[in-house]
């Protein structure tokens, strides 16, 4: 296929993804199960080219941009809060998924060397970060669910890939030191964190000097794929050092960013990891073809291949489970010793928790890059593809009805965070009055802005009397918002006219548009907002 023929095809792919996009908001599914789904079918049509994916490359492309905004997006405070369970799950369920997996395997395919078995079950042992994101993007859970599993997705890649690592040395030399692969998954953690505390903090000090929103969003991206590959060429986590670079730069946004470029650079990644996001997954369904053309010559593939692939999916499954109830066991023991310090357990948390564990590029790749030759290959493989599939496609689309069954939410939250958000607001309100009388008050006691001090204070007697009675005000709050939507929308009618005429500038039309886009964007987001709270 021609360099030509490929761009071609890369936009084929782009329609497609839309079109599949569409259809899985239509349908209500998660979007990486709709666009495997796309892939798997492409795939298996006689007309589509084959599709090589080349690991490191699917790895240095796609993995750091979306773990830097993962990192970036993530809810700092919650990280730091749950950070020892966050690691409970990221280091102790990754391990203990990797041996039960590997036993799993030896006691189906005895002849497989133990080494071997348990490169398989790191293979498939890490929950997704891209996977996780986009099957709780659309869904209402607890913020501490929500934090456990995405924090998870972060750091439990750098426990899988070093657990492979370690298996793959130690199937092709039959040498395995438990003491050194410890002593080397300390070194590899740490040095990645470090790696990408240093890259954030140099990077924050580059854009600090920066006036331009663009060159600043550059940048970002940059930090991304330094912090990555400046890691992996040090022999240390490119995932910890990225994700530390992610959440370095999404602490220091709100002060060290000015609002444009805050603006730009929150739609710019979000644009792009959609891209990033539904690509790879369609990549994930395009690479069937060739794991089939693997396996196509398998001797007696139902007990070859069929049962072990389905022997192993069990146990990983299963074995989640396990470590997830065993752990409530362990902190339900502990809290009859010290209830203040350790939350109730809940079964129907502990059984999301479970079910939400998605697999994705990190699997696949993985798999992909074991060496020609090495003992299980096939096997590995098809384990790989077949656990992307389940857990997408089962688990990611029965995610939501789980939730709804066990009557799981975090409406409770909710109704926190608007009294919070109103608390907030009326801290506000009297923070910009005090600046505003402060700025007004002329010597003699006149005021210098009467008709801004006028507005402030009204916006302030406004906010108090939202909070001490939300409900009562929503509809008004709605119908205020609907009427400076219609006023905006006006506004803009009037400068296309003239525009149109002849009587503005195209300079001039971009800047009022930009305001007005702005004016848009913030009265949209309100009136979303009241209209959510009045549902």
């Amino acid at each position: 296929m021609s360099d030509t023929a490929r761009y071609e095809y890369f936009l084929f792919l782009l329609t497609v993804i839309l079109i599949l996009e569409l259809l899985s908001r239509k349908l209500k599914l998660p979007p990486a199960a709709a666009f495997i789904l796309g892939g798997t079918g492409l795939a298996l049509s006689p007309w589509s080219p084959e599709v090589t994916i080349d690991p490191e490359l699917v790895m240095v492309v796609f993995l750091p941009p979306l773990l830097m905004s993962s990192a970036w997006f993530t809810a700092w405070r919650e990280f730091r809060k749950n950070l020892s369970g966050i690691l409970l799950l990221a280091v102790g369920t990754t391990t203990f998924t990797t041996a039960a997996v590997g036993v799993a395997a030896h006691l189906v395919v005895p002849a497989l060397p133990w080494a071997a078995c348990f490169t398989l079950g790191a293979i498939v042992s890490p929950p997704d970060a891209v996977a996780a994101e986009a099957a709780l993007e659309r869904l209402s859970l607890p913020g501490r669910v929500t934090s456990l599993l995405q924090g998870e997705s972060l750091l439990n890649d750098a426990t899988g890939l070093v657990l492979f690592r370690f298996g793959v040395v130690a199937a092709l030399t039959g040498i395995f030191r438990p003491l050194q692969a410890l002593t080397t998954f300390c070194v590899v953690s740490v040095g990645g964190v470090l790696i990408g505390l240093v890259v954030g903090f140099l990077g924050l000090f580059v854009i600090r000097r920066l006036r331009d929103s663009d060159m600043v969003i550059i940048t970002t991206v940059l930090l991304a794929e330094v912090s990555y590959i400046g890691a992996d060429h040090l022999h240390v986590s490119g995932v910890l050092a990225t994700v530390a670079t992610g959440l370095v730069l999404g602490w220091h946004q709100h002060r060290d960013f000015d609002a444009e470029t805050r603006l730009q650079s929150h739609a710019f990644w979000k644009v792009l990891v959609f891209l990033l996001e539904s690509v790879l997954f369609i990549l994930i369904g395009l690479s069937l073809r060739g794991v089939l053309g693997r396996l196509r010559g398998t001797p007696d593939i139902l007990h070859h291949l069929v049962y072990p692939v389905g022997i192993v999916l069990v146990a990983m499954v299963f074995s989640r489970f396990v470590w997830l109830f065993a752990s409530d066991g362990i902190v339900g023991l502990l809290r009859r010793r010290w209830p203040e310090r350790f939350a109730r357990p809940s079964v129907a948390i502990s059984t999301i928790m479970g079910w939400a564990a998605m697999r994705g590029v990190v699997t696949l790749t993985a798999a992909l890059s074991l060496p020609e030759g090495f003992p299980g290959r096939d096997l590995a493989l098809a384990c790989a593809f077949a656990s992307i599939l389940v857990t997408v496609l089962v688990q990611g689309t029965t995610l939501a009805p789980l939730i709804g069954l066990l009557r799981i939410n975090g409406a409770s939250e909710l109704r926190v965070i608007q009294s919070d958000e109103n608390r907030a607001w009326i801290a506000v309100a009297e923070a910009q009055l005090r600046a505003i009388e402060e700025a007004s008050r002329l010597p003699d006691g006149s005021e210098r802005h009467p008709r801004l001090l006028e507005q402030y204070r009204y916006r302030l007697d406004v906010t108090l009397q939202y909070a001490e009675d939300t409900a009562k005000h929503r509809p008004e709050e709605i119908a205020h918002y609907e009427a400076v939507l219609k006023a905006i929308g006006a506004g803009r009618e009037e400068i296309l006219r003239l525009h149109h005429a002849g009587q503005i500038h195209d300079r001039v039309l971009r800047e009022m548009e930009q305001a007005m886009d702005m004016q848009e964007i913030e009265a949209s987001g309100y009136l979303g907002a009241s209209e959510e709270g009045m549902a």
